[in-house]
C-alpha cells in the first residue's frame, strides 16, 4: 500500500518576520486560507488516507504540527531531536513504515511546496508508486520554466517507462545550483528538471540502498523499527544528534543506479522568498501586492504582508514590508533572499533571542 512521509522540520528562516523557530514557513498561511502544512497534508487525501500518513517534525514544532493536523494519530508524527538533514529523516520513516508494512511504497514530500491542482499531483504520485513497487527509486522533476540558480537540477536520460501517461527517465545525473550561464544551457537543451524534493520508492529498496550507501546512519537507526513511542524518543535522544548531516541527494540518489525521475503532471512552487509569495497576494494597483492592512499612496510595486498592525506606505518603490505583532521587515523586493542573512545576524545579539 501507498504511505505518504511529510517533512515538517524546516524553519522557513526567509520568512521572517512571521516564521519563526515554532511558528515556521508551513504553519504559515502564505497562499489561501490553510498552513502549508495542512494544505500537504488534504492533498493527499483520499489516495493516501491519515491512518498511512507520517510527519517528521522537530522538538519546538511538535506541539504546532500536532494541532494543525488533529485527523493524524499522535504515534505518527514524529519529533527528531536534532535537525540532521533529508537523509537521517528518509531512513528513520522508512524503518517506520516498514515496521506497519513491510510491502510498503513511500511517498516523501516537502511539508511547504505549493502544487496544483490536486488531482494531478496524486496522478503522479500513483504512478511513480505502481512504477517503483518491484524496484527503482524515483524522483519528480520539474520543469524550468526560467534558469533558475536557486534550485538544483536532474539530468534525465534514456525513457525507461510509461504508465498513466507519466513518463519515468533513468536519471544520468543531479547537478547542485549553477551560476547564470549553466542554468540557461539547461534550459535551452530541455534535458533538465529542477530537483522537487519529492520521492517515491518501496521501503524495502530504499533501506537497501540506505544501507549499501549510508551505512552508518542505517545501522544506527535500525533498532527504531522496533521501539514503541516511548522507547522510540528516548532512542532518538540518544542515537540522532550523532549522526551526519546529509542530504537524499548527496547521500543516496547521486551513487544509486535505481534513481529514475518523471516530470511532474502538475503546477510546483517551493516559494522560498517574500519576493516568491507576493505573486500570490491580491493585487492592489500600480502594481503592488498586498495582504492585511495597508494603506498607500504614490506606491508601486511593493509587497506588503501584515498579520496585525496597519502597514501606511508613502512615496515607496520595489520594496517588501511585513509586520507580525512584535517585528517588522523591510527590503527591496530583489534582496528578499537575503532575509536568512539577515537571521544569522540577529542570533549574533543574545538581547534579540525572543525574536527568531
Amino acid at each position: 500500500m501507498l504511505h505518504a512521509v511529510i517533512m515538517a522540520g524546516g524553519k522557513g528562516e526567509r520568512f521572517w518576520p512571521l516564521s519563526r523557530e515554532r511558528r515556521p514557513k508551513q504553519f504559515l498561511r502564505l497562499v489561501g486560507k490553510k498552513t502549508m502544512l495542512a494544505a500537504t497534508a488534504d492533498r493527499l487525501r483520499p489516495l493516501v488516507p491519515p491512518g498511512r500518513t507520517w510527519v517528521i517534525t522537530n522538538r519546538l514544532q511538535l506541539a504546532g504540527t500536532k494541532k494543525l493536523l488533529p485527523r493524524l494519530a499522535s504515534e505518527k508524527i514524529v519529533a527528531e531531536p536534532a535537525g540532521r538533514n533529508t537523509a537521517p529523516c528518509a531512513v528513520l520513516a522508512a524503518f517506520l513504515v516498514s515496521r506497519e508494512d513491510p510491502e510498503a511504497v513511500m511517498a516523501l514530500l516537502p511539508a511547504d511546496h505549493l502544487i496544483a491542482p490536486k488531482s494531478k499531483f496524486q496522478a503522479t504520485i500513483r504512478a511513480a508508486g505502481e512504477v517503483v513497487k518491484n524496484g527503482g527509486l524515483a524522483t519528480i522533476g520539474i520543469k524550468p520554466s526560467y534558469p533558475a540558480t536557486g534550485y538544483g537540477y536532474i539530468k534525465a536520460g534514456k525513457e525507461i517507462r510509461r504508465r498513466s501517461g507519466t513518463v519515468f527517465h533513468r536519471v544520468e545525473r543531479f547537478v547542485e545550483k549553477p551560476p547564470p550561464a549553466r542554468a540557461r544551457s539547461f534550459l535551452r537543451s530541455g534535458k533538465y528538471y529542477w530537483n522537487s524534493g519529492i520521492f517515491v520508492w518501496s521501503a524495502a529498496a530504499f533501506l537497501e540502498s540506505a544501507g549499501k550507501h549510508l551505512p552508518l546512519i542505517y545501522r544506527k537507526l535500525l533498532p527504531a523499527a522496533k521501539l514503541g513511542k516511548t522507547r522510540l524518543k528516548k532512542f532518538l535522544d540518544e542515537v540522532y544528534p550523532k549522526l551526519p548531516s546529509i542530504s537524499i541527494d548527496h547521500g543516496i540518489m547521486e551513487k544509486t543506479r535505481q534513481a529514475l525521475v518523471a516530470p511532474a503532471g502538475f503546477d510546483w512552487d517551493d516559494i522560498g522568498s517574500w519576493e516568491a509569495a507576493g505573486q500570490y497576494l491580491a493585487a492592489s494597483g500600480n502594481g503592488n501586492r498586498f495582504r492585511g492592512k495597508v494603506a498607500a499612496v504614490d506606491t508601486a510595486d511593493c509587497v506588503a504582508f501584515t498579520s496585525g498592525p496597519l502597514i501606511g506606505l508613502v512615496g515607496m518603490r520595489d520594496l517588501i514590508v511585513v509586520a507580525s505583532e512584535d517585528a517588522v521587515l523591510v527590503c527591496p523586493r530583489a534582496r528578499s533572499q537575503e532575509v536568512k542573512d539577515l537571521l544569522a545576524e540577529m542570533k549574533k545579539d543574545k538581547s534579540l533571542r525572543g525574536y527568531f
